[in-house]
């Protein structure tokens, strides 16, 4: 009789363990919080716009993560960055402008990050992906493990988990508990991207590069810290996307707008704000991104990659593959694709 896994996520970790495990003997169900798949990937789509609300870059050093857009045919593009640039370095400083070196180029997978996502469910075959699915606790007292969501009870004999690790260990009861370093590590790991908010204005033309600009800028004040050209790679769909200050959180939309308006005029002058149309991703607000257990400051990357991460708990029948456990580039796409490549191996070698 096949052993069963259940996989809690249905981000880029959690698809790629159950398409190396699938045709290996498994029956696999995968359990995913939200109302879609991808995670921190979500690429929005729409007639004007192809924007990256979560993840969206890699480099040269991301060789597993190339190596898999190359197994699965999916081409990628150099970020565009010729131009140029500027800097604005404190409030009463003139804005500077700035060339930024091509030494070491940054790319985007083609037709957004999420065809990335989109290719590896097409590839699952007898997977199922329940969606709009919260595991509320986990028992492994018995022979089977008893995963309990808020619409059915499942047995398996493995159970991975690619969730951020305070999210799992917060919000899922687990028994018998967990041995209490490791909660005590998981509930201090910063999952990448949690105090985020990206935003991108949709134009119906490039006006930055028709002047020359690369439309990139970093900024000192805020509330935009980074700032990106996101236009598609077929030229049909022009965009800016970047980063904003984290504690823009406490305002509205609609004052956080405003705030941006006045700086983009100020950088890139009124045409910036002939935009078509404009989105924004609060992560903090992602209630399946970052617990609400976990209150004060994280470093960027704390715990990520800790040992006791790639270790089997529950007489090996609860696993870790989520990108912050990754031993190397953890809470990167790269660290996502590690996690799954070591977890798989993991459960092969049983």
């Amino acid at each position: 009789m096949s052993k069963k896994i259940i996989i809690l996520g249905a981000g880029l970790s959690g698809l790629l363990t159950a398409y190396r495990l699938q045709n290996k003997g498994f029956e696999i169900e995968i359990i995913e919080a939200r109302e879609r798949i991808g995670g921190r990937i979500h690429t929005l789509h729409s007639d004007t716009a192809q924007v990256e609300m979560g993840a969206t870059w890699f480099n040269d050093i991301h060789v597993n993560f190339r190596t898999l857009l190359k197994e699965l045919e999916l081409d990628y593009f150099e970020q565009f960055m010729q131009g140029t640039s500027y800097f604005e370095p404190f409030s009463a400083a003139a804005v500077q402008e700035i060339q930024i070196p091509q030494n070491s180029p940054s790319y985007r997978v083609s037709g957004g990050t999420s065809q990335l996502i989109e290719t590896l469910k097409n590839k699952l075959i007898q997977v199922p992906i329940h969606l709009n699915e919260s595991v509320s606790s986990l028992n492994f007292e018995n022979d089977k493990a008893l995963i309990t969501t808020q619409n059915q009870s499942i047995e398996a004999d493995y159970v991975i988990s690619t969730l951020p690790q305070a999210l799992f260990t917060n919000d899922i009861i687990i028994t018998p508990a967990l041995p209490q370093k490791l909660s005590a590590i998981a509930e201090k790991t910063h999952t990448w991207m949690q105090d985020s908010i990206k935003v991108a204005f949709v134009y119906a033309e490039p006006f930055w590069r028709n002047k020359k600009y690369s439309g990139t800028f970093f900024s000192n004040v805020g509330p935009i810290t980074e700032f990106y050209d996101q236009s598609n790679s077929d030229l049909d769909k022009f965009a800016l996307c970047g980063f904003i200050s984290s504690g823009m959180e406490m305002y509205s939309k609609t004052e956080r707008l405003e705030k941006l308006k006045t700086q983009l005029f100020k950088i890139f002058g009124q045409e910036a704000l002939d935009f078509t149309s404009y989105h924004e991703t609060v992560w903090a607000k992602e209630k399946h991104t970052k617990s609400a257990e976990q209150i004060g400051f994280m470093y960027p990357h704390q715990n990520n990659g800790h040992p006791l991460f790639r270790e089997s708990y529950c007489d090996n029948r609860l696993f870790f593959a989520g990108t912050e456990t990754a031993n190397q580039y953890p809470g990167y796409m790269e660290g996502a694709v590690i996690a799954a490549e070591n977890t798989v191996k993991a459960i092969l070698n049983l």
